[in-house]
């Protein structure tokens, strides 16, 4: 069975969810908190003194969301690597025999879930100072924001809130740059990082038991919308680890004793996956090659093109930060409005899975319920 790190996306989708969790939970506060009382003329001095209360009550937040979320993370991580392993075991149930195959299903797993959770925790723990932090800076800048407004006759302390806030509930928040320098969302970098690790799990799981049991070669798959940068392997062998570099060998038949075979190797694994194979969200997926008996697979039709793709990613994630505004909307007709963008922007989604086979998934337009 072939290993692709879209085969563990339901993991990280479900760590996401979380902090989808806690971010509404966080605009709702901070919503409600500024909208008590906001037409009085003490408005300013009470919203000030209760920031205290404000924070106590985002710090227990956040120590909630940090206990689930790293018991979240260690339980994805080890489901992406059982599901790995298994991957593995069946494909070498067809093949191996004896003690290789007895060595493939003795690998052990702990040290190694162990080590990529314990990665994803370090990597997720600015997230939870970045909360605090956001939300405090926001709740003061609504406040100084609305106090002014009545003073340069502009808008009415109401609507400037309503504004600030309104910037805030559609962008979440915010802050969070990966290493090629691109900025996210708590939710969305939290995610992306969760997919990185849970994928690299899975594939680690099936090349380890693929080691154990002596082999040596895999092969890509022919993904469709692939992007471009998987697209030069697609189809490729590729030796299971090492430096790399294009070669032809010569490897025993898989079945005949004594029978050799060459195989052109276009790289290693992990040169190609260096060079963006395997990515978070790549369709392509990696299974054993059996020299002698593994033909080319034809290639999958593509549905769309890949930018059609990105396109319709784009979309779910308007979808969920018009339903984040309309969650943090002070009064009915900005929550109208907001739920109108909603509704413009699924009927987009509808439009381009119309036009192409792609598949609608709803899920990717939900935002997480509050609790």
């Amino acid at each position: 069975m072939p290993v692709s790190p879209s085969m563990a996306e339901d993991l990280a989708a479900a760590v996401g969810r979380l902090y989808e969790q806690a971010e509404l939970m966080l605009i709702e506060r901070v919503t409600r908190a500024l909208a008590e009382g906001i037409d009085s003329p003490l408005w300013v001095e009470v919203k000030l003194a209760a920031l205290g209360n404000l924070r106590a009550g985002i710090e227990e937040l956040i120590g909630i969301l940090q206990a689930d979320a790293a018991g979240a993370m260690r339980q994805a991580v080890a489901e992406a690597y059982d599901r790995g392993q298994q991957a593995a075991i069946v494909e070498l149930g067809a093949v191996a025999t004896g003690p290789a195959l007895a060595a493939a299903a003795a690998v052990p797993s702990a040290p190694a879930v162990d080590r990529l959770a314990a990665a994803l925790v370090r990597e997720t723990g600015p997230v939870y100072v970045r909360i605090l932090r956001v939300a405090v800076d926001v709740y003061r800048s609504v406040i100084a924001e609305a106090s002014a407004a009545p003073l340069l006759g502009a808008v009415t302390r109401r609507e400037a809130a309503a504004r600030a806030l309104t910037k805030f509930a559609k962008k979440g928040v915010t802050g969070f740059v990966d290493r090629s320098g691109r900025a996210w969302n708590m939710t969305s970098y939290v995610e992306m990082a969760t997919r990185s690790v849970v994928g690299r799990a899975a594939v680690e799981a099936h090349t380890d038991r693929l080691a154990a049991a002596g082999v040596d070669l895999v092969v890509v798959s022919d993904a469709p919308e692939e992007c471009s940068r998987c697209e030069r392997w697609e189809g490729k062998i590729l030796s299971r680890e090492g430096a790399g570099g294009a070669r032809t060998v010569e490897i025993e038949h898989a079945t005949e004793d004594g029978r050799m075979v060459k195989v052109d190797v276009a790289g290693s694994l992990p040169e190609a996956r260096a060079d963006g194979l395997l990515h978070p969200n790549c369709r392509h997926n990696v299974a054993i090659y059996l020299p002698g008996l593994t033909r080319r697979r034809e290639p999958t039709p593509s549905r769309a093109s890949y930018e059609q793709t990105q396109k319709q990613r784009y979309l779910e994630r308007q979808v969920r930060a018009w339903k984040r505004e309309a969650a943090g909307a002070m009064d009915d007709d900005r929550k109208r409005a907001a739920n109108a963008k909603v509704r413009a922007y699924q009927g987009r989604i509808r439009e381009l899975v119309a036009e192409t086979d792609l598949p609608r998934k709803r899920h990717r337009e939900q935002l997480g319920t509050a609790r």
